[in-house]
C-alpha cells in the first residue's frame, strides 16, 4: 500500500507543532508520511537545524501508519516550499500561522503567494485550531468554474472523515447570474451524490461581504474546516482580503486552499 506524503514546514515555533500535531491527526486516518522540512539561511545553520528537527522526530508519538522523516535545507519559504512538495510528491502542505499579524511578520506581501505556489493544497491551522476530527465543511464558491477546483479536495477530506459538506453560495437576484450559479450547483450535487457524500447547498443573503457571512455561518453551525479554491490572476486587494480573512479567522478554523491553476490530484 503507498503513502500519502504530508509536508510540514517546521521552525520550532508552537504554531509549527501544532501544524505538527495535526498532520499526525489526520494520518491517523490514511497510511502516510509526514516530512517535517526547514528551511535554512546557510549551511552552517541547516545542519544545525538538522538535528534538532531529529530531536522532535524522537520526542514525537507518531500512530500506526504513520512515519516521520525530516531534512533541513537552504532555501526560503517564499520561493521553495511548492518546489519541494513537487519534488517529493507532496498530497498536502500543513502550515501554521499566528493569525492575522503573524501571517504578515511571516509572509508580508507574498502571503498568498507562498500558498498557491504549490500544486498541492496549503492546509493552514493557528494556535487556537482544534486537533479533532473533521465532521462539518464549508465551501463557499462563486460563479466562476474555478471555484469549483477545491470541491473534488474537500469531498476527499469528506470521505475520510465521513463529514457533512455545507456548499455555500451567495444568493443571486439577476437571472443571467441566477442561471450561472444553479449550473454550478448542479455540477456540485452531482459529484457529491456521485461520490456518496452529504452535502447540502446553501444559499446566503447577498446582503454583507460574502467572507463575512461565510465565518458567521462557519461559527453558526460549528463548522471544522473551511475550504476554497483561489482563482486569480493576480492578487487584487478584495480577493487577498476574503482569502486572508478567511485563513486567519478568530475562530482558528483550520483552512484548505488550493491554487485551481496548478491544483493536482489529491488522494487519500
Amino acid at each position: 500500500m503507498s503513502k500519502n506524503l504530508y509536508m510540514v514546514p517546521y521552525d520550532f515555533t508552537p504554531i509549527s507543532q501544532k501544524a505538527l500535531e495535526y498532520a499526525l491527526h489526520l494520518g491517523k486516518h490514511v497510511h502516510t508520511e509526514i516530512k517535517l522540512i526547514h528551511l535554512a539561511k546557510n549551511k552552517t545553520t541547516g545542519m544545525a537545524m538538522m538535528k534538532k528537527l531529529e530531536e522532535v522526530k524522537k520526542k514525537t508519538k507518531v500512530p500506526n501508519g504513520v512515519e516521520i522523516t525530516a531534512y533541513a535545507k537552504v532555501g526560503s519559504i517564499f520561493t521553495d516550499i511548492g518546489k519541494l512538495a513537487k519534488r517529493d510528491g507532496a498530497q498536502l502542505i500543513i502550515m501554521g500561522t499566528h493569525g492575522k499579524r503573524g501571517m504578515q511578520a511571516l509572509f508580508g506581501s507574498h502571503a498568498m503567494k507562498v500558498i498557491t505556489s504549490a500544486e498541492c493544497p496549503f492546509l493552514i491551522v493557528q494556535k487556537d485550531t482544534k486537533i479533532e476530527d473533521v465532521k462539518k465543511i464549508a465551501l463557499p464558491i462563486d460563479l466562476t468554474k474555478e471555484s469549483l477546483q477545491i470541491v473534488n479536495i474537500a469531498g476527499d477530506i469528506a470521505r475520510m472523515f465521513k463529514a457533512h459538506v455545507s456548499v455555500l453560495a451567495e444568493k443571486q437576484t439577476d437571472q443571467i447570474l441566477n442561471t450561472r450559479l444553479k449550473n454550478r450547483i448542479s455540477i456540485v450535487s452531482k459529484q457529491y451524490e456521485e461520490r456518496e457524500i452529504d452535502a447540502k447547498i446553501e444559499i446566503l443573503n447577498k446582503r454583507g461581504a460574502y467572507r463575512k457571512k461565510v465565518m458567521n455561518f462557519a461559527k453558526n453551525n460549528q463548522i471544522d474546516l473551511i475550504a476554497l479554491a483561489y482563482h486569480t490572476e493576480s492578487l487584487l486587494p478584495q480577493f487577498d482580503k476574503f482569502a486572508q480573512g478567511l485563513i486567519t479567522n478568530k475562530q482558528g478554523i483550520p483552512v484548505l486552499v488550493v491554487n485551481s491553476k496548478l491544483a493536482s490530484a489529491l488522494y487519500f
